[in-house]
């Protein structure tokens, strides 16, 4: 929604500006250019990743503009199942702890928190680190160097979208350059014709500059960051299953490594401890199955 409000505001106050300027906006409507601007664009970007990343930049645009960040309900969801796991993993024997991370889908705990069970790749990493808590042969600075590898190679793969909308939006400007170049070889074969009508080609032909330029700093720059915002927000959820399971694996009883856990996320948007509580001691329908 903010994404479409900001472009609403850029968009009118560019136009209405040089409407009240006493400019025709038709001049601006010159689809030929645009069209030049944006393939060479899109083609660049292509080039320059492979698909995994094309599909992964067009998922991102999807949550940035959508506003998909992690909210209070989803935090609340991943502490609620960290502190259900280590309840289990501190009470119950090792073969029925085992069944949890071994098999999530089936899992009473994960079955739960649907929208944790949903998130494969978070799920995995619980699941991953509940094993290793499980084996127990594992010391916990080489668990928590473990993870902050892990981390560095998650954050790295959820930046490459802001990272390659960076290098296109980078390369308008130079792409707007060439399209008002071409407009302006186009304005050179008409030479011999009326003033008038040089001059709309020649105006033309500028359109591309200011589209390449705009389009740079006026749209895809602030997507790039609001991608870059959506996904370090992603990540910060997979911090806060690192600092509660190591927390727990210093002795920590549940609900004490779920407060380490919570005290990661920033305070704008953190849970208050009430919450949590009521969250950890509430039965889930999947448990009480």
């Amino acid at each position: 929604m903010n994404f479409a409000i900001g472009l609403v505001v850029a968009l009118g106050s560019i136009l209405g500006g040089f409407a009240a300027l006493g400019g025709h906006l038709i001049v601006i409507w010159q689809p030929w250019e645009f069209v030049i601007i944006g393939g060479s664009a899109f083609g660049t970007f292509v080039i320059a990743n492979p698909i995994k990343t094309i599909k992964d930049t067009a998922r991102a645009i999807g949550e940035a503009v959508m506003d998909r960040q992690p909210k209070a309900r989803d935090y609340l969801d991943v502490l609620g199942l960290l502190h259900a796991l280590m309840r289990e993993l501190k009470s119950k024997s090792r073969a029925e702890a085992e069944a949890h991370v071994d098999g999530p889908d089936e899992s009473s705990i994960f079955l739960a928190f649907p929208g944790v069970l949903a998130k494969r790749d978070l799920t995995a990493f619980i699941c991953d680190y509940g094993r290793l808590i499980i084996i127990g042969n594992a010391r916990t600075h080489e668990i928590e160097a473990l993870m902050d590898e892990e981390l560095h190679t998650i954050s790295r793969d959820k930046l490459k979208p802001y990272q390659a909308l960076g290098a296109v939006a980078e390369a308008l400007p130079a792409l707007g350059i060439v399209a008002a170049v071409l407009g302006v070889i186009k304005a050179m074969g008409a030479l011999d014709q009326s003033p008038e009508l040089l001059g709309g080609l020649i105006g033309a032909a500028l359109v591309g500059t200011f589209a390449g330029i705009f389009i740079s700093y006026g749209i895809v720059t602030p997507l790039g960051a609001k991608i870059k915002v959506t996904r370090e927000k992603q990540v910060r959820v997979y911090i806060i299953v690192k600092q509660t399971l190591l927390a727990f694996m210093n002795g920590a009883m549940p609900q004490i490594a779920v407060e380490h856990g919570r005290k990661t996320i920033p305070a704008s948007e953190r849970p208050s401890i009430d919450d949590v509580e009521s969250e950890t001691t509430a039965p889930r329908p999947a448990e009480a199955a």
